[in-house]
């Protein structure tokens, strides 16, 4: 009775995550259409404006682990209540800002509260989903992930036409309606740790945020900052009675392993949306409103299959469903190096293929990495797997923006790339194909050949105990 109990109380929540995640997704990048319009507004550089995305992004990258680490001691709808209570705190900061430097500690205050929701949408599924089923709850979650992702830019085109910028705080108010739903299904569950290691967490925030600021501003001083206190942060869980990670954790090969491709995909997944309206700018001269048009489609279908991939997971396996993924990623990043510069219409239709394979690579690697861990490691070791999306989507942004600073070259990888303008575009897509065979491989010997013989053990071991039994 109690299991079905929890089972019911999964099916009621994730519909009420998915809808807090698509508002956490959409406050993370809806500010980067209007970033313009503020620098103008309080007369800032550039540089300056982008701390709304920098410090977002620094605090939302560090809480993600950070909360998941919490929920290894303390109630998650506790959590929760304290997240999103936080995100709108920040949200009222910002709405009545009258200094440029109130904004960005609106943003701050969001972050650090927005960031509950990612670590609660990877601990919901596995706490309240058994193995079998987990594949449609994580469907779920990349539904969300995939409808903020195309709401953004639209949303906040709509209300800067319409209205004040100031308003898009608003809409991060109304995750509160989701709060007294969450207080009410998620359950009284507290882990087993008894002490949060709050040094070693410390230094892992500042390893993780001086990387980010180096990656973001191009200065090696803060990255060797970085590496300074990632050496000393795992001299900590090494000495430490307590860690804030324990040092076990990564002596599980599958999960280390499930976490190295979880990076590389994730390369995947932000190097197309960055690219595309690059390219779509300077060789198809399309305006912002346009290109979120064009790209609208994609991130939309990917939304409405993300049900769709977590059920082909449940049904036949996460290895179906990685091939699946990557078999459409590399056809769409294949294609693209070809025709890149060609018609609008065509690229939308291509995008479709990669979005869709991006989404489904996410639900199948966070089934797979949930597979590795125990009851004990959900919180911290999902938390890891967010964590480390962020900071691959970082650096694989700022390698593509380097590679798009030449704008032109007669050098091209792919032979038959149609456009000679556009060789710069077409083999930054081609090398994204190579890096999706590339994880394909590493995925198969580490999950899917090693499954085949587990599995072609067993059923000898069946054999030769029915023969003995005979």
């Amino acid at each position: 009775m109690e299991a079905a109990v929890v089972q019911n109380n999964g099916e009621k929540l994730m519909p009420i995550l998915a809808f807090t995640l698509v508002f956490s997704i959409m406050n993370a990048s809806m500010f980067n259409v209007v970033m313009p319009v503020i620098s103008k507004e309080f007369g800032i550089t550039p540089s300056q404006v982008s701390w709304l995305l920098t410090g977002y992004m620094i605090v939302y990258a560090v809480g993600s682990v950070t909360y998941g680490k919490l929920a290894d001691k303390y109630r998650l709808k506790d959590l929760l209540t304290f997240g999103l209570i936080f995100f709108a705190l920040g949200s009222v900061v910002g709405l009545i800002a009258t200094e440029y430097w109130m904004i960005v500690l609106g943003r701050i205050l969001q972050a650090s509260g927005a960031a509950v929701i990612p670590a609660t949408a990877m601990i919901v599924p596995v706490r309240y989903f058994t193995p079998e089923k987990r594949g449609r709850a994580l469907g779920t979650v990349a539904a969300g992930l995939a409808l903020g992702t195309a709401l953004a830019p639209i949303v906040a085109g709509l209300v800067t036409t319409f209205a004040s910028w100031r308003f898009l705080f608003l809409l991060s108010l109304i995750p509160l309606l989701a709060l007294p739903f969450f207080r009410r299904y998620l359950d009284n569950q507290k882990g087993s740790t008894k002490n949060i290691d709050f040094l070693g967490g410390i230094l892992l925030g500042g390893a993780v945020a001086l990387s980010l600021l180096a990656i973001s501003l191009g200065e090696w001083l803060l990255a060797l900052g970085g590496a300074v206190l990632l050496i000393l942060f795992i001299i900590r869980i090494r000495t430490a009675a307590d860690p804030f990670i324990h040092p076990k954790l990564f002596s599980n090969k599958k999960y280390s392993m499930g976490l190295f491709i979880t990076f590389l995909a994730t390369a995947l997944s932000f190097g197309m949306p960055f690219v595309t309206p690059q390219f779509l700018s300077g060789l198809n001269q399309l305006s912002p409103a346009v290109i979120g048009l064009i790209m609208f489609p994609a991130a939309i279908t990917s939304a409405f299959l993300g049900r769709r991939g977590g059920r082909l997971a449940d049904e036949k396996g996460n290895s179906f469903l990685v091939y699946t993924a990557i078999s459409l990623s590399f056809v769409c990043f294949v294609l693209l190096s070809i025709f890149v510069g060609a018609s609008p219409y065509l690229i939308l239709f291509l995008l479709i293929f990669g979005n869709t394979g991006q989404t489904f690579m996410q639900i199948a690697m966070s089934n797979t990495i949930s597979r590795t861990l125990t009851k004990e490691q959900i919180g911290v070791g999902m938390g890891l797997m967010s964590l480390l999306n962020f900071i691959s989507g970082a650096m694989s942004t700022s390698v593509i923006g380097k590679l798009l600073d030449t704008k032109e070259t007669s050098f091209h990888l792919n032979p038959v790339a149609v456009y000679n303008g556009a060789y710069v575009y077409s083999n930054i897509f081609f090398t994204l194909a190579i890096l999706a065979a590339v994880i394909v491989c590493i995925y198969y010997f580490s999950f899917s050949a090693f499954s085949g013989k587990r599995g072609m053990k067993a059923k000898l071991d069946e054999r030769k105990s029915s023969s003995t039994t005979a």
